[in-house]
């Protein structure tokens, strides 16, 4: 078995310059309003969770100890104890398969309002600082952050320009993508012996279909990383005051482009989704705002290659440390879109999402009180016993493979699944195929991120 280990995460972004600042486009927030939200938020989250780490929380532990988030399976067999929850750090945690499924699908839950976790005090405070100026992927109006009927409405729109029929044409052109990649990989290899797998590949395929895809000049797409990858953090909880400020002011310049480039497909539309989305229309003849237009782009933009970055490069290091289904693979290639689902199990790029109750309501009999905030962990979920057999064995034949969450599940199940299915798909099938001897190189380095699970440097050798 070739196993990947990991040094402690660094702090700076993956994918971009270690040290480089944040592309600026738009305005950024202040100083000051920055530094008092994330102390408000963040900074006094970061003061609980570490309090509760010492009480003897090990879910507290988790969220601050990166030797625990690297390899989480034991502490996820712990939660499985409490059914149907544990108790978290901020209140009812679960990580039964059959119990993330009915909370996330059950309209006694929505979006959870992350404020709702705050003392009354700093809710308070937070509101006489005001609304963010531009918008987020973690807050409304993003699809993320919204529930029906504005989340149906959104939806429904957009799905009106993401059609299936729409991914399943851009399969050719991401073979073409990954092939072209690979070429250049193979010249590295023989200049430089040892190349980051990340940087080169893993992140390039998925940014490069999705700015096609949405009109995204060639010369803007290291930008586009350079954001993405700094506004990735902001799903967490308890950041770290680096990483939040990179977090908003990443999503400050992404905000500022995106309405200077929607502007300009308003003026001169062309075939792409986003030129699409700027036109299309409800059924009342009503389209999207310019505020819901920016924050739906740039959770299209964000989603469409942040997790399958984490896709395939989870992907290439469960086939590195398990030769035996590699080689199964090499002999079975038809197993490939399975082995993606069995990534996405074992190894869910997406770690844990929460919910809020809408009203009292009870999960096997055990109250929950509206409003109250239940943390649903999808990596978990993923290797329940009851559900999937010997769960902690990567079998890329699995026949319930595709059973995960790691997609999460109802109303809010991701909008891209097929597009990152066929990504990772290609990429992982093309990368194996083309360089059979792929092994780590040492130095490989786990992204800084708890809700988002993936690797910031992937060095390896052809």
């Amino acid at each position: 078995m070739s196993k990947v280990t990991a040094p402690a995460p660094a702090s700076s972004p993956a994918h971009v310059a270690p040290d480089g600042p944040v592309p600026t486009v738009g305005a950024a927030p202040s100083a000051p309003v920055l530094a008092a939200r994330w102390a408000l938020s963040h900074g006094l989250l970061r003061t609980v969770v570490a309090s509760r780490a010492r009480g003897g929380s090990d879910d507290a532990r988790l969220l601050r100890d990166p030797a625990w988030q690297a390899e989480p399976w034991a502490h996820y067999r712990l939660l499985r104890e409490g059914r149907p929850f544990a108790r978290g750090p901020m209140g009812k945690i679960t990580a039964h398969h059959d119990v993330v499924t009915r909370v996330l699908r059950s309209d006694d839950f929505g979006v959870a309002d992350r404020a709702r976790v705050l003392p009354a005090p700093a809710r308070a405070a937070v509101r006489v600082l005001g609304p963010r100026r531009y918008a987020g992927v973690d807050s409304p109006p993003s699809m993320l952050a919204v529930d029906p009927p504005d989340h149906a409405r959104f939806r429904r729109l957009v799905t009106r320009a993401f059609t299936a029929k729409a991914v399943a044409a851009l399969r050719t052109r991401t073979e073409e993508i990954a092939a072209g990649l690979l070429d250049e990989l193979a010249g590295s290899f023989e200049r430089e012996g040892a190349v980051d797998l990340v940087r080169r590949y893993a992140a390039l395929v998925p940014v490069t279909v999705i700015a096609e895809m949405l009109g995204v000049p060639p010369e803007m797409r290291p930008t586009l990383l350079a954001w993405g990858d700094g506004a990735a953090a902001s799903l967490d909880m308890g950041m770290p005051w680096a990483s939040y400020a990179r977090a908003e002011r990443s999503l400050a310049a992404f905000d500022g482009w995106l309405r200077e480039h929607l502007r300009g497909l308003r003026e001169a539309p062309r075939t792409d989704l986003l030129s699409t989305l700027v036109q299309v229309a409800d059924d009342d003849g009503s389209g999207l705002t310019e505020q819901e237009l920016v924050a739906t782009s740039m959770l299209i933009l964000a989603a469409g290659f942040e997790t399958t970055v984490n896709l395939i490069s989870n992907g290439a290091v469960r086939l590195f440390e398990h030769p035996d289904q590699r080689a199964r693979l090499a002999a079975e290639p038809g197993l490939w879109p399975n082995a993606v689902d069995e990534v996405l199990r074992h190894d869910s790029p997406v770690q844990r999402t929460a919910r809020m109750a809408r009203r009292d309501t009870e999960v096997d009999g055990v109250p929950v009180a509206g409003g109250e905030i239940v943390v649903t962990v999808l990596g978990a979920a993923n290797r329940d016993p009851a559900v999937f057999a010997d769960p902690d064995r990567f079998d890329v034949a699995r026949t319930n493979a595709k059973d995960h969450v790691a997609f999460s599940s109802g109303i809010h199940y991701c909008l891209g699944a097929a597009l990152a299915r066929m990504e990772g798909e290609v990429a992982l099938r093309a990368l194996f195929t083309r360089f059979p001897d792929l092994a780590p190189a040492g130095g490989a380095v786990r992204r800084p991120t708890v809700i988002l699970r993936g690797w910031e440097t992937l060095p390896v050798r052809g």
